[in-house]
């Protein structure tokens, strides 16, 4: 590692970690849960804890702590649980491996319905399909039905041609698919995945009518990114029900699902989404109702640092190179802000500002620039980079 590769890590990633730790602190998810949200949310070779401990404690906080003496920045400061676990010459993912109770689904779940039909509803219909379960797929036409369809048996067809499952186990998932274009086709189903339009008043509305619409005892579930579930859930007459399933995507391929719980949510609900997301193959981390989850929350404070970075001088390909090769991120932050889309990234940004009221957290000035101007990355065809040719 270079001296200048060195000095791009410890801008960038030495913050992440600490943000790590203080989630820790906080005691809103385990260290195994924030470091497999980053390894399977984000494809990171090792979790932000792992990374830290490998470091070691002590050098991760006195390289914080005279960072924080020269910016002023809070989010600089070392947490108080580093600075004590580097004191005592300790470990944050020591004992991580001790045996915990399998989770066991408490609720019987064997149809599950979903609602939607773009990228993330089809993926998700498929996971359950191909997991075994009957699921009811939910959509405004009969075209947009069908798209759902095609999707999943494109997939499928490609994985009969990798070898990686039967023409017979394709048919097998398709027939487990069911499409209606009215709501009332998921009253008996045991579980509803909501996949809409990120926007409150539409999800609101959604979550009202499934309240009268799903039988008594079904789990309602959410695939929100940014917006509040405690809010969805008061729109129900049954909040203990209603929790957050937060796929990644695409789908059929990321392991991860974030399981939110608001402060209402029944621990027998929290627990069978967690062994139900299992079940259909994928790695389920909890969580607490807020902004950003874990991956969000800590993924988007690094790309906005690093705008920030360039923002001080230094290029955006040596800045995309230099983690790639220290830390072993498979993009660089400024490639992966052109692949999520500037827009996006903005309002997960402005929505962890509001919600953490950080100074440090503000997006930085050239992201809002380039939202403004339209270059929203690879859609646009141009972003932090130009994809024009």
């Amino acid at each position: 590692m270079t001296a200048p590769e060195q000095q791009i890590f410890e801008t960038l990633i030495y913050p992440y970690l600490n943000h790590a730790v203080r989630m820790c602190e906080a005691g809103y998810a385990t260290a195994v849960d924030i470091d497999n949200g980053m390894r399977f949310g984000c494809g990171y070779p090792k979790g932000p804890l792992t990374v830290l401990d490998e470091i070691g404690p002590a050098v991760v906080r006195d390289a914080l702590a005279a960072r924080f003496a020269d910016t002023g920045d809070h989010l600089h400061r070392p947490a108080d649980l580093l600075v004590k676990v580097a004191d005592e010459g300790g470990r944050f993912t020591a004992g991580t491996d001790d045996a915990v109770a399998e989770p066991r689904l408490r609720h019987d779940i064997a149809r599950v319905g979903v609602v939607g039909t773009g990228t993330m509803a089809s993926g998700i219909a498929q996971v359950f399909a191909q997991g075994g379960y009957d699921v009811v797929f939910v959509g405004r036409s009969e075209d947009k039905l069908a798209c759902v369809t095609g999707y999943v048996a494109k997939n499928l067809d490609r994985a009969v041609e990798r070898g990686k499952t039967t023409p017979e186990e394709k048919e097998a998932v398709l027939g487990r698919l069911t499409g209606a274009t009215s709501r009332e086709a998921l009253a008996d189903v045991d579980l509803v995945v909501e996949a809409i339009a990120e926007d409150l008043d539409v999800k609101l509305e959604l979550f009202a009518d499934l309240d009268r619409i799903v039988k008594p005892g079904a789990i309602l579930a959410t695939t929100t990114s940014s917006l509040p579930i405690t809010r969805l859930a008061a729109a129900t007459q049954r909040p203990g029900d209603v929790v957050g399933l937060h796929f990644f995507n695409p789908a059929p391929v990321m392991k991860l699902v974030e399981v939110i719980s608001t402060e209402q949510t029944s621990p027998e609900v929290a627990e069978t989404a967690i062994a139900l997301s299992r079940k259909v193959g994928k790695v389920p981390v909890s969580a607490g109702d807020r902004a950003g989850f874990i991956v969000n929350a800590l993924l988007f404070p690094y790309l906005n640092d690093a705008v920030k970075l360039a923002e001080n001088g230094e290029e955006l390909a040596v800045i995309d190179t230099a983690v790639k090769d220290t830390a072993g991120f498979p993009m660089g932050p400024f490639e992966l802000l052109d692949v999520v889309g500037n827009d996006v990234s903005l309002a997960i940004q402005e929505e962890l500002h509001r919600e953490f009221d950080e100074p440090g957290l503000a997006p930085a000035k050239t992201l809002v620039a380039k939202v403004e101007a339209g270059e929203l990355g690879r859609k646009t065809k141009k972003g932090f980079h130009d994809y024009s040719a």
